[in-house]
């Protein structure tokens, strides 16, 4: 901030504080607003641990309940935009996710115009602007799986400014931390050049501080709280290469939102990944057993995801022939859906050759898995690295 703007802010400081100090209307205004954000905040907690059960409809209506308490209030349709994408990703249909889409961008919509009323009637509305961070931060990741990289970039940006405005106003917020650290972590990933431009428009990338605040935000956190743990499950898990620290984030996960099947996988995942394949096996085959019965949100488009689990479990036990067959089992399926199950499929055959001392055919499927369209994530940062250096068995002994 140059000496012009800082006196341009000072006065503007001096203006608010006069204009409350005349008008008793307005400081009323102000703790209205906090009153209804208190009243709000609950329902939001129980939309997204509903969200969390995958009881999609109990969501839904818990952060409509927030919304219709306060419609000028952008927290509920900020929410409303988080679990539109949720379930978006989440979704196996075409007419599934149009859907969910259509909503996500109404939401989005809502609370950056709902925001910006806010912060017009009062710049130190740290809520709106934290609202308004959650909203620009569902658009850039849809921009993402968009592939409109661009505008997902612009999208971060605004998604910081509106970050550290959010802290500076209410540092008591951890919530914003989870939003930090999630820019930190993953621009710190990001390629030489991508990184360096991220760096220059967002912010720098920084692994151990992302992980830092995404530990502040599972700690400290209230909405989002869940959501942090969650990121780092599967940060310790696939990006990390921490399974012990991944495994009490997904035992309590699993404990309390027991019908996530997302979360099933990923502690069966963790299990295998430490040597414990009695409680791997033992996550496989609830999964096993909620797609064949077709208990509550199973759905047979699950049973490539399921194959691979399998294959990995084999893996890590040195059965390389069993796992071989669920691998391929797993890459019968071409629906877009399952782009990231194909994909990691295929790094994990090409890990059978590398244990096989077959470093060129162990090459040819890492290369596959860097070449499968919507495989982008884990998996395919594995692929990369395997390709560096080849991949070699743990001593369980």
């Amino acid at each position: 901030m140059n000496a012009r703007s800082a006196v341009i802010f000072s006065m503007g400081i001096f203006l608010v504080t006069l204009t409350l100090s005349f008008f008793p209307w307005a400081e009323k205004g102000v703790r209205a607003a906090e009153l209804s954000e208190a009243q709000i905040k609950p329902y939001l907690k129980e939309g997204i641990d509903k969200g969390f059960n995958l009881d999609e409809k109990g969501a839904v209506g818990e952060m409509m309940k927030a919304v219709e308490l306060d419609r000028e209030n952008p927290l509920g349709y900020a929410f409303l935009a988080l679990s539109s994408l949720f379930f978006y990703e989440m979704s196996f249909g075409e007419k599934e996710r149009e859907k969910k889409q259509e909503s996500m961008l109404h939401s989005i919509r809502e609370a950056l115009a709902k925001g910006e009323k806010r912060v017009e009637r009062n710049p130190r509305d740290g809520d709106a602007f934290f609202a308004m961070a959650v909203a620009k931060l569902v658009r850039a990741r849809w921009e993402i799986i968009r592939k409109n990289y661009f505008a997902a970039a612009r999208g971060a940006q605004n998604t910081w400014t509106d970050l550290e405005k959010a802290k500076e106003l209410e540092p008591e917020n951890f919530d914003i931390y989870f939003a930090m650290g999630l820019l930190h972590y993953h621009i710190d990933r990001l390629p030489g050049f991508t990184r360096f431009l991220s760096a220059l428009f967002v912010t720098s990338g920084d692994r151990e501080k992302g992980i830092q605040e995404l530990e502040l935000a599972a700690t400290k956190g209230y909405l989002l709280k869940d959501l942090a743990k969650a990121e780092l499950l599967s940060d310790y898990a696939n990006l990390e290469k921490q399974p012990e620290r991944a495994l009490p984030l997904a035992q309590d996960l699993n404990r309390r939102f027991p019908r996530n099947y997302n979360i099933l996988f990923g502690l069966a995942n963790v299990n295998s990944e430490l040597g414990r394949f009695e409680e791997a096996f033992s996550g496989a085959g609830e999964i096993e057993n909620g797609i064949k019965s077709g208990a509550p949100h199973y759905r047979p488009e699950l049973w490539p995801r399921h194959f691979q689990l399998i294959g990995k479990i084999y893996l890590d036990q040195g059965e390389y022939a069993r796992a071989y067959d669920y691998l391929n089992r797993a890459l019968q399926d071409s629906a877009p859906y399952n782009a990231r199950v194909r994909a990691w499929a295929l790094v994990r055959l090409g890990m059978i050759h590398d244990a096989r001392q077959e470093r060129a055919k162990a090459e040819e499927y890492y290369q596959k898995a860097l070449e499968v369209a919507g495989g982008e994530g884990a998996a395919q940062v594995t692929a990369k690295q395997y390709l560096k250096t080849p991949y070699s068995p743990p001593n369980r002994k």
